[in-house]
């Protein structure tokens, strides 16, 4: 098994979500929800042309490529040309919106001066394991890879010439698959189409469809040949059409922003639009959950893995969602994910999967739950629904109660409670941007009481309720804001500290200005702080480290996330060339497909690491929209 670290395109929709490389590999073929579950480790497609071994496409020496969606579309286009043969080939995938079918048109054109006899080859290997033992049937002109739970479906119009269940990994790569078995036990097999003779200026086209069968649902036997059969009678001109109206549609009714397209503007326009194609794809439409990102390192190699939810990145997530105008699926966030994913004793942890379910975590941090409190309360000033309020108010609540009790135990002379995780998860202890999100949450939880108290005045147990409950988090929030005042500032380094325990400079420290405001953005130990983040954590490039002495991903890369949190900062100064330079540092880190990295690498200019991570777009929509507002752009 090899690792599959960049997913760089997606097309897909509710249930069926595929990854590719810039060269149209289908990396990861997703069925059910974002993050579960994974059925392809690998999906080779190549051509055997005249006599010559196979030709990958996705790989050949001779090959060069071009990669694109077309606009404001989840459907791509990978374009391949064989040099040696003269063979261009227009790869186009997409998943129509209501048949959880995977549709891989190739279209062949001969810009050769002879004629050249074509076959189409593909190898799949799906999952299997000691729970998921994975066999190779072939009929009806049907690939079918099963295992009790689930079938992947192979199929084309066009009539299978060759086909090969048993070792299959062997013959493919010689562009030439066979055997006498139509059912076999192997994960993996191969299948060849004959395109016959394409002769020079003509072409051919071939669509093969990758079809995801719920075997309890409908038999391998019978019932599945019977969808496949219904798949290839649906007109996939019409499916091509209907699902490109829908994603540009999609398009224009989220662009709340209105940004022109002008060539100043094009990678700033391409970043925003494909960031309101992606949320779609990282959401579970019926939990609400939002996913981090498509799934990298199953094997943790470098990471703890991506594909899941984190309440903390998801307040920051759900401010994007609704300044495109994506406000339902933010409040299915918070009154059906964060409802059905509450601890009893009021937290959340660290993260979960988009279905609710809690997923693999390493300790609890207290942003997490206060996150849910402030996040929530931004989402009202949106929507100014107080009935969102009301009906998620014993929530809040019960998470305040918690980030009570932390604070009430973190300033106690013995401490029992767990240390926290900070918010890149990597050190245990009291830091800074924790304690400024439990401020967050006390002054959220504040004003979410006064919004509240016009809908209450006939209950006067309940008004009671409210005036002692505001004096708590009047309270709390001076504690805590003296607390972090008196912990946090280093005197001998003359600026404030992410902890108490390394004394490091820390972007995340930021986050005490912008946007949980318990420190004051005019306070002289404020602005010594952002000069000492400058001198540490900027680079030569123009972006800014996560924080000093980061390790992860050999902590050289700056990240949109740190870059574009000082560009909040530079805006709330009024220091707007500065904040200009952040956020074009970002822009143009971005790929020629609009996606924006977790880090960037400062030699290319291009995601170090993961393709498309949801909080840096939702951090780029976020300060695009403050650049709007303030006329910068």
């Amino acid at each position: 098994m090899r690792n599959k670290y960049y997913n760089e395109a997606v097309v897909g929709n509710e249930k069926l979500k595929v990854t590719y490389t810039k060269n149209g590999e289908l990396l990861r073929l997703i069925y059910g929800t974002i993050d579960f579950k994974q059925f392809i480790e690998t999906y080779h497609v190549g051509l055997k042309v005249n006599d010559s071994a196979l030709v990958y496409l996705h790989d050949d020496i001779n090959n060069s490529y071009n990669q694109e969606y077309i606009e404001d579309t989840n459907v791509l286009i990978t374009n391949i040309y064989n040099s040696y043969f003269k063979l261009k080939v227009v790869q186009k995938d997409f998943v129509p919106l209501k048949d959880n079918v995977l549709i891989k048109e190739y279209t062949l054109i001969n810009e050769n001066n002879i004629d050249l006899n074509v076959d189409l080859l593909a190898y799949s290997k799906a999952y299997a394991n000691l729970n998921n033992d994975t066999c190779g049937y072939v009929k009806n002109d049907i690939l079918i890879q099963y295992n009790h739970d689930y079938s992947i479906c192979t199929f084309s119009k066009n009539k299978i010439s060759s086909v090969q269940i048993n070792g299959s990994k062997d013959s493919f790569p010689t562009g030439k698959v066979w055997g006498k078995d139509y059912v076999g036990m192997s994960s993996d097999s191969a299948i060849s189409y004959n395109l016959d003779v394409i002769k020079p200026g003509e072409e051919t086209k071939i669509i093969l469809y990758v079809y995801v069968n719920d075997n309890s649902k409908k038999g391998v036997i019978r019932e599945l040949e019977q969808e496949v059969d219904r798949i290839k009678k649906l007109d996939s001109v019409k499916l091509e059409e209907d699902t490109i109206k829908y994603w540009q549609k999609f398009v224009k009714d989220h662009d709340k922003l209105k940004i022109n397209k002008t060539d100043l503007s094009y990678k700033i326009k391409n970043i925003y639009n494909r960031s309101i194609l992606f949320f779609p794809l990282l959401s579970n439409s019926e939990t609400g959950g939002i996913s981090a990102g498509f799934e990298v390192d199953e094997f943790k190699t470098k990471c703890g893995r991506y594909s899941y939810c984190w309440p903390r990145d998801a307040a920051f997530i759900t401010e994007a969602l609704d300044i495109v105008g994506m406000e339902e699926q933010t409040e299915k966030f918070y009154s059906v994910f964060c409802k059905m994913t509450q601890n009893k004793n009021g937290m959340w942890e660290q993260r979960f999967y988009t279905d609710g379910r809690l997923a693999p975590s390493w300790g609890y941090q207290i942003d997490e739950t206060a996150s849910v409190v402030f996040g929530a309360y931004a989402h009202y000033k949106v929507t100014k629904d107080k009935k969102f309020l009301k009906d998620n108010l014993k929530m809040f609540e019960s998470a305040i109660s918690f980030i009570q009790k932390y604070v009430d135990d973190l300033l106690s002379e013995t401490p029992k409670m767990s240390k926290s995780y900070n918010l890149w998860e990597e050190n245990e202890g009291v830091a800074l941007y924790s304690m400024a999100s439990c401020y967050a949450a006390f002054s959220a939880m504040h004003r979410i009481y006064t919004a509240l108290q016009q809908m209450m005045l006939n209950n006067k147990g309940t008004v009671d309720h409210i005036n002692k409950q505001l004096k708590m988090l009047e309270k709390y929030s001076g504690l805590v804001k003296e607390y972090s005042e008196n912990k946090f500032y280093d005197e001998s380094k003359n600026s404030y500290v992410r902890n108490l325990e390394d004394g490091k400079m820390d972007s995340s420290m930021i986050g005490a200005i912008i946007p949980c405001k318990m420190l004051k953005i005019d306070d002289e130990r404020v602005k010594n702080t952002i000069e000492r983040i400058n001198m540490t954590l900027r680079t030569y490039t123009g972006g800014y480290l996560r924080y000093e002495g980061d390790h992860y991903m050999e902590g050289k890369y700056p990240w949109p996330i740190a870059t574009l949190w000082m560009a909040w900062y530079y805006l709330e100064v009024g220091e707007n060339d500065k904040a200009l330079e952040c956020f074009n540092f970002v822009v143009n880190s971005a790929t020629n497909l609009g996606y924006l990295g977790e880090q960037v690498n400062n030699e290319t200019m291009q995601p170090a690491w993961i393709f498309g991570l949801t909080w840096s777009h939702a951090m780029f929509l976020i300060t695009l929209n403050k650049l709007i507002d303030r006329d910068l752009l």
